[in-house]
Parts: structure tokens; C-alpha cells; sequence
């Protein structure tokens, strides 16, 4: 269902001249990415009664971002149908509002990480749906 793990081009997995950690923190990267994208999916099923077909997630520096597929509920393909897009949108904005502490702190159990603030926006033709957060800086 997601492709948070796809393997990166010229990444082997193999030890780099800096040592063998560089391939383990890839590693550990790569399943905190896919943790992600089957979170924010998993959330979005639970709590829209409906879930994106795909999605994939990235974490750079102080940034996670997920970008996930499809996922309107029927009653939103139908105002979709019907031209509605900027309702779909008010809604589903409206409705990460107050979703917004369960989805952060999924984020922060997962990253390890404190989420400082956090942004949605969906998409359509095709349908797309992004959220990106802003993480509290790692310590040094």
C-alpha cells in the first residue's frame, strides 16, 4: 500500500567509506518513513471511515512530509463531481484543525521527535493530499 521504503538510486545498503553506521541509520531512516506513511494512513481510515490508496513519506532535517494518494469519502467524490473542490478543501482543513494534537503526537511518538507545527493541503485531478511538519531540532 505504500512506497515509503522504495530504495533510493545508488543506495545499496552497503557500509560507505565513513563506516558502517551510514547504512544502519538508512536503514533505521527508511522504516521510520515507512511507520509514517502507514500512521497517517491508518489515521486517515479511522477517522474519515476511508483512507488515501498510497502514500510515501520523507524526513529531511527538521522536516517530515507525506504525500499520499486518493482517499475521498463518497459523499467528497460526489461534491468533487459536482465541482466543490473549495468545500472539500474548507472541510477537510477544518477537520485537520481538530485533528491536529493525535496526528502531532503520532508524529512525535514516531520520529521521536517534538512536532512545533504542522500544515495539510489537499489536491485534485489527481487527488493528492500532503502533510508536512516542522520538527524541534535534534540536540547535538
Amino acid at each position: 500500500m505504500e512506497e515509503s521504503d522504495r530504495h533510493q538510486p545508488g543506495g545499496d545498503g552497503a557500509p560507505t567509506a565513513e563506516g558502517a553506521g551510514t547504512a544502519l541509520q538508512d536503514e533505521h531512516d527508511g522504516s521510520v518513513r515507512a511507520a509514517l506513511a502507514n500512521a497517517l494512513v491508518g489515521l486517515k481510515k479511522k477517522y474519515y471511515g476511508r483512507g488515501p490508496a498510497a502514500a510515501k513519506a520523507w524526513i529531511l532535517d527538521d522536516y517530515v512530509f507525506v504525500a499520499m494518494e486518493g482517499g475521498l469519502t463518497r459523499n467528497e467524490e460526489t461534491l468533487l463531481a459536482d465541482g466543490k473542490q473549495d468545500l472539500i478543501r474548507r472541510y477537510r482543513l477544518s477537520f485537520e484543525e481538530t485533528m491536529c494534537e493525535v496526528t502531532c503526537e503520532t508524529v512525535r511518538e514516531l520520529t521521536g521527535r517534538r512536532v512545533l507545527t504542522y500544515q495539510s493541503q489537499i489536491m485534485f485531478h489527481p487527488t493528492r493530499s500532503f502533510e508536512i511538519f516542522l520538527l524541534e531540532p535534534q540536540s547535538p
